[in-house]
């Protein structure tokens, strides 16, 4: 009986185990070869200050947690460039309580970004227009609209660098 189920139980192992099936996050469509990537902050053509620097963090961030990459602003030593510029910036609020102070705001963040192999530089992913979009509900506790609109952007980052890295490396 025992036998039987320890058969049973490789066997399952081994059908599920070449049917293409991963965690999501962890796998690649870069090539192999890619272990170094150069990267500098967005540039940011937008008339929010800093909102590269919050971006370029988090993208460095999401970057060397799927653990096959190394990071660096210099080209020597690096397989591919990634590189990009931040061309919108949009918040606006969407929700308001019955004072009229706004609860849900909506962001979008737009961007031009490349990721091309180095010393060649030959084009992997290009998207001229990546945009991210995300709804943020607050309480009314923040002091102003500017507090609230560094505490969306704080918060989008992280989900803009995360949806952006799995479209790179993932192809979706």
């Amino acid at each position: 009986m025992r036998r039987a189920a320890l058969c049973a139980l490789s066997a399952v192992l081994l059908a599920t185990g070449g049917c293409g099936y991963t965690l999501v996050g962890k796998t690649s469509n870069l090539p192999p070869s890619i272990k170094v990537i150069r990267f500098e902050t967005l540039a940011n053509q937008t008339q929010r200050v800093g909102v590269e620097q919050r971006l370029s963090h988090e993208i460095v961030k999401e970057l060397t947690s799927r653990g096959r990459f190394t990071i660096q602003a210099k080209a020597e030593g690096a397989n591919a460039e990634l590189s990009g510029t931040v061309t919108g910036f949009d918040l606006y609020p969407v929700a308001f309580n019955p004072q009229g102070v706004a609860t849900q705001y909506q962001i979008q963040i737009s961007a031009k970004v490349t990721l091309k192999t180095l010393p060649d530089e030959k084009v992997i992913w290009d998207n001229p227009g990546y945009s991210f979009r995300d709804n943020y509900t607050f309480g009314t506790t923040a002091a102003n609209y500017v507090d609230r609109e560094n505490e969306v952007i704080d918060k989008v980052s992280e989900k803009f660098a995360a949806s952006l890295v799995s479209t790179i490396l993932e192809g979706f």
